[in-house]
């Protein structure tokens, strides 16, 4: 009876260990995702970021540049700020780690195209075009420059 036993009591451990591996993965898994985003990994979030800051950098340099030269005091405001975000948005990416972290610059960098479409609205063009793709989804919209929020890095 005393392998028995011993097999018995192995075999207990081995599935309390299990459970327990299985309980403290998860608990990790749902620490490492962001609030707003469920299920979405450190490397999905980096790469929304980059796309996000990619888009706002393209939209700062648009083809018919010299449009920009022209700007008025309020249009100079907004592509000023476009690129602050950006500026801002590309430094916490470099120190960024965790999903929470690149959800951070997305949002940084989502503000900074609000101000690039604020910018083009002055000026007369189109809110939006081929270097900054399609509008954003409402959801996605943040306050605009005056909400009085400034951005700031790290």
């Amino acid at each position: 009876m005393g392998s028995t036993g011993f097999m018995i009591t192995l075999s207990v451990l081995l599935i309390v260990g299990a459970v327990a591996g299985v309980v403290a993965q998860r608990r990790t898994a749902r620490t490492r995702r962001p609030a707003g985003r469920p299920g979405l990994s450190d490397l999905d979030a980096e790469a929304e970021a980059n796309h996000w800051l990619i888009r706002l950098g393209g939209g700062l340099v648009p083809p018919g540049a010299r449009a920009w030269a022209g700007a008025d005091e309020a249009a100079g405001r907004a592509l000023t700020s476009a690129a602050e975000c950006h500026r801002a948005a590309r430094d916490r990416l470099s120190g960024a780690r965790t999903a929470g972290d690149y959800e951070e610059v997305t949002r940084v960098a989502k503000e900074g195209l609000e101000h690039l479409r604020s910018a083009r609205a002055a000026l007369g063009q189109p809110a939006s075009g081929a270097v900054d793709g399609p509008a954003l989804p409402r959801a996605a919209r943040v306050p605009a420059v005056g909400a009085g929020r400034a951005v700031t890095s790290r």
